[in-house]
């Protein structure tokens, strides 16, 4: 009796035994699916968060208004907005189709184009700049709301006067162009330095401008050569003579600063100018030529995006 009542023991206790190692089984598997489970949903609902980290870490696209009306409406038009400054900069960081995008209100003339784009190549490593905005034409040919992409920008107010004595009068229309890029000697005593120097449109950029030039409908979109400086010309024939010498469809006071400064770092680089006025033919000024002007460059910098390999 004794030998079999221990048999019976030792018989529950292997049973016992059994059946443990069945539900920890049983109870390990099915908390390993539910672990997974859980995992994957939490991929699922953090994915749009961690594509736009993704889109975070990629190098912006960098679009330039000088004043309130030629940036504010295009950083509206940003996802994610953040405003950062630095100085009297306002960058608005944010993004376009995912992609990340800065517009940056670098504030108006020559001196704050420049600077603001230094700081925001140092700062955030910019893959393209546009800078855009409103313009006065010189081209008789062209309209208000025209839009001139800049093949080409020149800095219209690098000039060297001719030798006149006192009393003998000034003559601007035989002023001299000087490119002060020339040497880094003085430019003044350099004959080398008697030219224009022209910063050129980025081939890409100018490809996606011309891409969507259709979609733009309040005037036309031509290719062309931007004029800067910190000059306000109501001269007609002053604006005669730098179309003819300079080959100028219209004239601002930035983008030959913010050309030069994207030369100096290697960044591509485009101009994008809408007529606002145009003395030679007596087209009145348009203050709404700005919003139009952002939203063709708006699609742009869309196809722009498009064209970006490995995204």
């Amino acid at each position: 009796m004794d030998q079999n009542l221990e048999y019976r023991k030792q018989q529950e206790k292997e049973e016992r035994l059994f059946m443990k190692n069945n539900l920890l089984k049983k109870y390990g598997a099915l908390a390993t699916t539910i672990v997974l489970s859980f995992s994957i949903l939490a991929g699922c609902n953090a994915s749009p968060k961690q594509v736009t980290e993704a889109k975070s870490n990629q190098n912006p696209i960098l679009i330039q208004g000088p004043m309130p009306i030629e940036a504010e409406k295009f950083a509206k038009r940003l996802k994610n907005v953040k405003e950062e400054k630095s100085g009297s900069f306002v960058f608005y960081k944010g993004t376009v189709d995912n992609y990340p995008v800065i517009v940056a209100k670098t504030g108006k003339g020559m001196e704050n184009t420049a600077a603001a784009t230094a700081v925001a190549i140092e700062k955030y490593k910019p893959i393209a700049i546009i800078n855009q905005g409103t313009s006065g034409g010189h081209d008789p040919n062209l309209n208000v709301f025209d839009i001139v992409l800049g093949k080409q920008v020149a800095n219209i107010g690098s000039l060297k006067t001719t030798n006149m004595n006192e009393n003998q009068g000034i003559e601007p229309a035989k002023w001299i162009s000087m490119d002060l890029m020339a040497s880094e000697g003085s430019a003044g005593e350099d004959p080398n330095a008697e030219k224009i120097r022209y910063y050129e449109g980025d081939k890409d950029l100018l490809a996606a401008a011309n891409a969507v030039k259709d979609k733009y409908t309040k005037g036309k979109v031509v290719e062309g050569t931007i004029g800067s400086a910190d000059v306000w010309n109501n001269e007609v024939d002053r604006i005669k003579w730098f179309h003819t010498k300079y080959g100028t469809s219209v004239e601002e006071m930035e983008g030959a600063a913010a050309a030069q400064i994207a030369k100096a770092y290697d960044v591509p680089f485009l101009g994008i100018r809408v007529l606002s006025n145009n003395k030679t033919n007596g087209g009145k000024y348009n203050p709404n030529t700005a919003a139009a002007n952002q939203e063709y460059v708006y699609e742009v910098v869309k196809k722009y995006i498009d064209s970006i390999p490995n995204k």
